[in-house]
């Protein structure tokens, strides 16, 4: 199993990846370790990452709480943990479709602490 830390204004969150073998999974893991800035819509956070991966064929919108996902259209990573503006219920749901990367372990709840403009780190971990 393959995971990467995120750590954001003094949280760190794990995210197990589900494969390390997509091309988008192989991309991340590419540029690691990376420092990036967060950005907020909604109960997501998501950052801007130096690679850029097409959509796969299980790519979607709908999300559930902790999932991790990357937005081919921005070449952003999201952590999703709550509802978001195109939310049609209390799920989250992504601006558009996205490749799921993986998921957090643990409460990805924290990750509301975040603020806009912060400092991301982003390292592959055993």
């Amino acid at each position: 199993m393959t995971y990467v830390q995120i750590r954001v204004g003094g949280l760190e969150v794990r995210v197990r990846l589900r494969s390390d073998t997509t091309p988008t999974a192989r991309g991340l893991l590419s540029v690691l370790p990376v420092s990036t800035t967060a950005h907020r819509w909604g109960d997501e956070v998501y950052f801007e990452l130096p690679f850029h991966a097409d959509l796969e064929p299980d790519a979607r919108a709908d999300m559930s709480v902790g999932e991790v996902a990357f937005w081919p259209d921005g070449d952003a990573m999201a952590v999703f943990f709550g509802r978001t503006p195109v939310s049609e219920d209390e799920r989250p749901r992504a601006y558009s479709p996205c490749n799921i990367v993986g998921s957090v372990e643990g409460d990805p709840t924290v990750l509301r602490a975040v603020r806009e403009g912060s400092k991301v780190e982003l390292i592959a971990v055993p």
